[in-house]
């Protein structure tokens, strides 16, 4: 009786798994060349509008003008700067913006967060169609409720003033601000306040100590995006003020007579408050990101 060899399975050279090896650690290497390379493109050109006017807002009116123009101000001047400020009606509608920001930040805040815990954690009969109406909201221009709003504020007789236009911003903002706050409810697991219940805590006792630490870092990038919504939201300030106009506003209604130092300093000051206000809650948007992660 004769017995059969077993095939053995062919062993692949070690000079195949070593080319092998080394192409896919080259179609990685290129991978993340290619994410690096988009990277830097879109940091350049989302970076290089911001330093330029940074450049000509801290330069000289005479290096303004000039062409090319220069990377970095030399000599360093805040005659720009001053020029601008000195304006006509540039302080005090800095001021109504910042004012009218603060506003809206507070206004919608204050409302979006228990609309956003009750469509994240309560189901009830017209749920889905309530979040549909409040996106739909977002949809109308700015017009269809900025005008009927003037008529309501000039009949109140709070037309012309930083709390009416901030009301009018709360309501262009609290759709967004709504769906994006109550995203990051649900995302907090119910087992935590369940949790916190059992333990002797009532519901708004969970929500206090366990939901609202929890959500903070989405609620602060909701306040960023209102508080930036707001800032630089020009067409419902033009409507709903004439004497207390808001910094893009007074903007806008100088443009077309004012120099190309006043344009650069304008820019200048229409970034800086949103740039320090994310530098300051730039640590809730790296937690916000590791929470989404998980």
């Amino acid at each position: 009786m004769t017995s059969g060899t077993l095939s053995q399975p062919s062993v692949p050279p070690v000079e195949a798994v070593s080319a092998e090896r080394q192409r896919a650690k080259n179609r990685m290497l290129l991978r993340r060349g290619s994410i690096y390379t988009v990277a830097l493109i879109l940091a350049i050109w989302t970076l290089l509008p911001i330093w330029m006017i940074t450049t000509m807002a801290f330069s000289k009116s005479a290096n303004v003008y000039a062409f090319p123009k220069p990377f970095f101000p030399n000599p360093i001047s805040t005659d720009t700067l001053n020029f601008f400020l000195n304006a006509e009606g540039i302080l005090r509608s800095t001021l109504n913006s910042l004012l009218v920001a603060v506003l809206t930040l507070v206004i919608s805040t204050i409302i979006a967060v228990p609309a956003g815990y009750a469509i994240a954690r309560f189901l009830f009969p017209g749920r889905d169609l309530i979040r549909l109406g409040i996106l739909a909201v977002r949809a109308f221009p700015i017009v269809v409720l900025a005008v009927p709003l003037a008529v309501v504020f000039i009949n109140l007789g709070i037309f012309d003033n930083p709390f009416s236009l901030a009301l009018m911003h709360a309501a262009l903002t609290l759709p967004t601000t709504i769906l994006v706050i109550a995203s990051v409810f649900a995302s907090v697991p119910v087992e935590f306040e369940e949790a916190a219940q059992v333990f002797g805590s009532h519901p708004l006792q969970a929500f206090w100590q366990v939901v609202l630490p929890l959500s903070i870092p989405g609620i602060a990038a909701s306040a960023i995006l209102t508080f930036v919504l707001s800032w630089n939201e020009v067409f419902a300030a033009i409507l709903l003020t004439s004497q207390n106009r808001t910094l893009p506003a007074q903007i806008l209604y100088s443009l077309d007579k004012s120099t190309d130092p006043f344009k650069f300093a304008a820019a200048f000051f229409m970034l800086i408050p949103s740039i320090v206000f994310i530098f300051f809650i730039r640590r809730y948007l790296f937690n916000l990101y590791g929470t989404f992660n998980k």
